[in-house]
């Protein structure tokens, strides 16, 4: 029987998606999926997914961002402005941004408001909230990752130093497939990008497939250790591959 996983990245109002049979690595597919449903639905039936969107939050925020966004940033070192500090649950839900940055600053400690490019994915975060919470039996198949942080233990533990987007985008694009291609993913997955799914978050989407791959056999490493829970049981915790041991380019 197989046993598919899966890699989730949001891209457009929707997710690009990867799946990977891990007992035979020729059986695989990509595509952009409406929503998280659909995936868990899908033929496959992935049994782990790793899906770049936070899970957990917490009611009210101490130190900066959820337990899991400060130990992703102090893993990350330089890089560590790709996390973006959730704000509490009532933020995420907030019916605009004045009002989000409101509930965020009344509810956590120093205060601190979402940005504009965290508020903009909160819908994302709702969903797979709602969902998770709808459906606890699926706590055991869909984990956090976060594309950077996967990118960073492939490379070493170390940090690429090559932007994925602007001028210099092609040599981090270039690196990032490197990577994941040492981490063993197939030359003919790496090459089978959806139609209408930027080569970026096709990337992205393959390293949370990575994720996916290590928490299915056991070695992945939780951010912080052990995880956090919010108030509703979900575990605040960001999913980092094993380290990899790669030449420094």
């Amino acid at each position: 029987m197989a046993r598919w996983i899966a890699g989730l990245d949001g891209c457009r109002g929707a997710w690009a998606g990867a799946l990977l049979d891990l007992d035979d690595p020729d059986r695989h597919r990509c595509a952009l999926f409406p929503d998280v449903a659909a995936i868990l639905d899908a033929p496959e039936r992935p049994l782990v997914i790793g899906i770049d969107v936070p899970i957990g939050l917490p009611d009210r925020i101490v130190g900066g961002g959820r337990a899991a966004d400060r130990a992703a940033r102090a893993k990350l070192g330089p890089a560590r402005s790709s996390v973006f500090p959730m704000p509490p649950r009532a933020a995420i839900y907030a019916a605009d941004y004045d009002t989000a940055k409101a509930l965020s600053r009344a509810a956590s400690d120093p205060p601190f408001a979402p940005s504009i490019q965290g508020y903009n994915i909160f819908r994302y975060v709702r969903a797979v909230d709602t969902l998770l919470r709808a459906r606890p039996d699926l706590r055991d198949r869909i984990h956090e990752v976060h594309p950077e942080v996967a990118f960073h233990a492939l490379n070493g533990d170390r940090p690429l130093g090559l932007p994925k987007k602007g001028r210099n985008a092609r040599l981090g694009l270039d690196r990032r497939r490197e990577l994941l291609s040492t981490a063993g993913l197939p030359a003919a997955l790496l090459d089978a990008r959806a139609k209408g799914v930027p080569q970026d978050d096709h990337l992205d989407a393959l390293a949370a497939l990575v994720v996916a791959q290590d928490i299915a056999l056991g070695r992945a490493r939780p951010l912080p250790d052990p995880p956090a829970r919010d108030g509703h049981g979900l575990p605040v915790v960001i999913w980092a591959p094993a380290r990899r041991e790669t030449p420094i380019p």
